[in-house]
């Protein structure tokens, strides 16, 4: 496992120049984090002289958007990307990043867009899985454009599986974790169709546990306001353990329309210690920041653009059916996602023919929950898979 001390050293690749502000933004952050031990140029044919842990910040730009990453591994490992989810960072991979370059993978997490030093724009139909997964096609190819290994979370997860049904050639392999594939893209009308409704009555839970969902695409300004109140309560209030004794009780995230938002009348988080066996308090510190430049705008953007995803998920080949070998991580306890005893993970059976699901005891944070756990989760899967 990666100490929660591991380096950062700063890089800026080839490319266009990177917009200073954000450069300068992404430099402020890491600096304000113990975790940052050196700040230098290092040349990324030299990243495999570097120890194991050490996770190396770069910035990659090209007309269309700017990508900051971390990197960490041998330079000529073979790929492993890592796409992080809402409200995350990719910072939340330091672990397995660290435990997968220790063992000769060269490990590459990006901030997506919306996020941390990536572009944000100001539109919110900016912020589709299409032009997402253009992004990501763009830092592929910087990255040398072999086939790689894929592993999303969240969003991420999503993200993960569009681009292995649209351009397959980049993937040799995909972990999706907590959210399953959605071959019609994961949007309100694929999701609510398969609610399980002994959990979440129609007439009382329309959209049953993703209400929470459905508010930012009918209150989008009280929804962000309320979590811009208090960003750093907002996030510790997010990134919190679960509990076995959730399973089959209604989610919080059913009633956020009844209660008039996430946090109610108060429209604010309250008052909130992050959890430090989640986040390393230095890159929790690091997180409250990237959401301090930005705002919660972009990143609650994603869940504005259903029509648009569902279009782009229908152009796949093959009816967006994958061939790569899919492993899907599940969490027993995640009151949203999990896909035990319900129906969530039919269209990603149907569509997935080479398909692994394995479970952890955690909610949705698995990540950061069940580090170790998902690192052998993963390992094992890539060990079966030849991969």
């Amino acid at each position: 496992m990666a100490d929660n001390n591991t380096q950062f050293s700063h890089a800026h690749s080839s490319g266009q120049a990177a917009d200073p502000s954000r450069r300068k933004f992404m430099q402020q952050a890491l600096s304000s984090s113990a975790a940052l031990m050196m700040l230098s140029a290092v040349n990324p044919l030299k990243l495999s002289a570097l120890p194991a842990g050490t996770l190396v910040s770069r910035t990659f730009s090209t007309p269309r958007q700017t990508t900051h990453y971390i990197e960490c591994g041998p330079a000529d490992g073979p790929l492993m990307i890592f796409l992080h989810g809402w409200p995350e960072l990719s910072l939340i991979w330091r672990a397995q990043m660290g435990a997968f370059a220790a063992g000769g993978w060269r490990c590459v997490a990006p901030d997506l867009r919306g996020y941390g030093g990536s572009s944000a724009p100001a539109a919110n139909d900016a912020y589709t899985i299409k032009e997402v997964v253009a992004d990501m096609a763009e830092l592929h190819d910087h990255l040398g454009g072999k086939p790689a290994i894929w592993v999303g979370h969240d969003w991420g997860s999503v993200v993960a599986g569009e681009l292995a049904a649209h351009e397959p050639r980049r993937s040799r392999g995909v972990v999706l974790i907590s959210v399953p594939y959605f071959p019609d893209s994961n949007a309100l009308p694929t999701l609510v169709p398969l609610v399980d409704r002994t959990i979440y009555p129609a007439d009382q839970y329309p959209d049953g546990q993703w209400d929470y969902y459905r508010y930012y695409t009918t209150h989008f300004g009280a929804a962000v306001a309320d979590l811009d109140a208090d960003k750093a309560a907002t996030l510790a209030s997010i990134f919190r353990p679960g509990s076995p004794a959730a399973v089959g009780k209604v989610s919080p995230n059913a009633v956020v329309t009844r209660n008039g938002g996430r946090f109610g009348a108060a429209h604010r988080a309250p008052p909130t210690q992050p959890d430090p066996a989640l986040w390393p308090p230095t890159d929790f510190d690091v997180l409250v920041q990237a959401f301090k430049a930005h705002g919660f705008r972009p990143a609650c953007a994603w869940y504005l653009n259903d029509d648009a995803n569902i279009a782009y998920a229908r152009k796949a080949p093959n009816g967006g059916r994958l061939s790569q070998p899919v492993l899907f991580v599940n969490g027993d306890w995640d009151q949203i996602n999990s896909i035990n005893g319900n129906r969530l993970g039919d269209p990603m059976r149907a569509a997935c023919p080479d398909l692994t699901v394995t479970s952890l005891p955690g909610a949705h944070w698995l990540p950061l929950e069940r580090k170790a756990e998902l690192v052998q989760a993963i390992r094992t899967w890539l060990q079966s898979k030849k991969l």
